[in-house]
């Protein structure tokens, strides 16, 4: 069932919720011009030891759809309202791609509130990739209705293997009901967006997830990003491209419960809230 958080901004952010509530929270938090449904093939694999969130974004999916505030510091802003409003203290949270900068901000800007952090196909920053900037040139040209030929060039170019053809239809579907304004601002806020890990430290366990076909973030990319994290560990997907979780569900599924079980809270801190 579909359900809606309500943001103290007034915003209404659709999600998901499946498994045990008390079970290890997990927040899973789609990318650029996605939805929650980017996480449909991974859901079913999760026990229900996990207590997951699968939410649309503001501007993406059925969410309200904001005149302004599509800086990775507002995204990151409701990661935290909507940990509240579903009244999570801490969770483990899942970011696919460019979510990881909204993401970097939260974990670094509120250490408590996460247990722990995946990374999917994520950039550490998108200032260093010269294929972003020419690619928002080609998105400032888009109007509505945005050309479904141009959101299918884009999704397809995500993944490097066999993906269910109907689930691949579902993405491009939730891609183009982004209004060509939040294609623009989101792009263009990812672009100016200064990365936390070169400002702070994030001291939460973090797990880098990269499928070695990914035509956008060579191993180097990846391999920087897990230095700059202390602790953190890279995993490689061997044969799958940017989007990882399409590709290999089960897969990162598993590495989720990994992680989420090392990290899952006592008894004892739960019910002192330490």
């Amino acid at each position: 069932m579909i359900r809606s958080a309500v943001l103290p901004n007034g915003l209404k952010l659709p999600y998901v919720e499946q498994g045990d509530p008390s079970g290890v929270p997990v927040v899973l938090l789609h990318a650029f011009a996605d939805s929650w449904r980017s996480f449909e093939r991974v859901l079913p694999c999760l026990p229900r030891s996990i207590h997951a969130f699968a939410v649309s974004q503001r501007g993406h999916g059925e969410a309200d759809r904001p005149a302004s505030g599509y800086g990775v510091d507002e995204f990151a802003a409701d990661v935290v309202a909507f940990v509240d409003a579903v009244g999570l203290e801490a969770a483990v949270i899942v970011a696919s791609s460019s979510a990881s900068l909204s993401v970097q901000r939260f974990a670094a800007d509120h250490p408590n509130r996460a247990l722990g952090l995946v990374f999917i196909g994520a950039p550490r920053s998108l200032r260093d990739k010269p294929a972003v900037a020419e690619f928002l040139d080609a998105v400032r040209e888009l109007d509505d209705p945005i050309d479904p030929a141009f959101v299918r060039e884009f999704v397809e170019a995500t993944v490097s293997g066999p993906v269910p053809p109907a689930f691949m239809k579902t993405v491009i579907a939730e891609s183009l009901k982004v209004p060509a304004r939040v294609w623009k601002a989101t792009l263009e806020g990812l672009l100016d967006a200064v990365p936390a890990t070169e400002t702070a430290a994030i001291t939460v366990p973090t797990l880098i997830l990269w499928g070695d076909r990914d035509e956008f973030l060579p191993r180097s990319d990846q391999e920087a990003f897990a230095a700059a994290i202390p602790g953190s560990r890279l995993v490689v997907y061997e044969g799958t491209g940017h989007a990882v979780h399409w590709e290999e569900p089960e897969r990162v599924a598993a590495d989720v419960v990994a992680l989420a079980t090392r990290v899952r809270p006592s008894r004892r801190d739960r019910a002192d809230g330490s």
